[in-house]
């Protein structure tokens, strides 16, 4: 059995864990709180924007606009959103995890990367991956200058046909306990042409013009999206790690505490046994 020193050190130390991990609980979950917020008021622009460019598409040259170029896949690029810490339980290893079996079925070799927190850098470039760009170190000051700067690179690198498609695996946050590794075709953009209700209206100026301006525009809102429903996540999946280990902390407490009166016991009652022995001894 430990001696009471020892356990009395464990249980400050833990004390002090405690400490920390309920205060990072606090942090995860006003960042996840202002995150929601942000999407709240990104998605009417979002819907009101896709509505728009499916009600014009019908009337749309397609072949004008190569961000609807659907070509033979030859190569594929990924996009994979993580985080740069950990300390959030399953969230980085479950988009990566996706992202990896995805890849593996299409061949390492035909696959160019984009790569978002420092977890998806470290992991691909680890195991050799062609890494076109990353983008690290920008989570906890997120804008959406971050995602027009992100998506920039893709566009261009789609344009130039270097690929092909364009796919994207991030973390959907659905409510605080429960977040879903989604993976979704970016590039070439898919729209609903059945939605043409407002086929027929006068546009200035002319719709072509239109939907060359609105895509890239379309793209952009689709990449914040992507950022603050990943970030969102990470908060979320944090705070319940946190809580997690707070609780296991608590537990930890409680066991070490009781053994320290356990040694505490044992410690008073071998001293009265070797007062009592003594006594008995002088007696004699």
């Amino acid at each position: 059995m430990a001696n009471l020193k020892d356990i009395r050190d464990r249980i400050k130390s833990v004390k002090s864990i405690q400490k920390v991990t309920k205060a990072m609980k606090m942090v995860a979950a006003a960042k996840m709180r202002r995150a929601q917020e942000r999407m709240e008021e990104a998605r009417p622009f979002e819907n009101r924007l896709t509505d728009t460019i499916n009600h014009l598409l019908p009337d749309v040259d397609r072949d004008l606009l190569e961000l609807l170029d659907i070509r033979e896949i030859n190569r594929i690029g990924y996009l994979v959103v993580t985080s740069d810490r950990g300390m959030a339980g399953s969230f980085n290893t479950n988009v990566l995890k996706t992202a990896q079996n995805e890849i593996d079925i299409i061949g390492k070799n035909k696959v160019d990367l984009f790569c978002i927190g420092k977890k998806a850098r470290d992991h691909f470039k680890r195991r050799d991956y062609h890494i076109i760009s990353s983008h690290v170190d920008f989570w906890n000051e997120l804008e959406y200058s971050n995602a027009i700067s992100i998506c920039e690179g893709i566009i261009s690198h789609f344009t130039e046909k270097h690929v092909d498609e364009i796919h994207v695996v991030y973390n959907e946050f659905v409510n605080v306990a429960t977040q879903h590794v989604q993976s979704e075709v970016l590039l070439p953009l898919v729209f609903d042409e059945d939605k043409n209700q407002y086929s027929g209206k006068l546009y200035e100026p002319n719709k072509d013009d239109i939907i060359k301006s609105l895509i890239p525009r379309h793209l952009n809102i689709q990449m914040w999206k992507y950022l603050l429903e990943s970030y969102a996540s990470e908060q979320a999946a944090r705070m319940l790690a946190m809580e997690n280990a707070t609780e296991n902390a608590h537990e930890m407490i409680k066991d070490l505490t009781l053994e320290f009166n356990k040694a505490r016991q044992a410690a008073i009652t071998t001293e009265m046994l070797e007062i009592v022995s003594g006594a008995e001894a002088l007696q004699g």
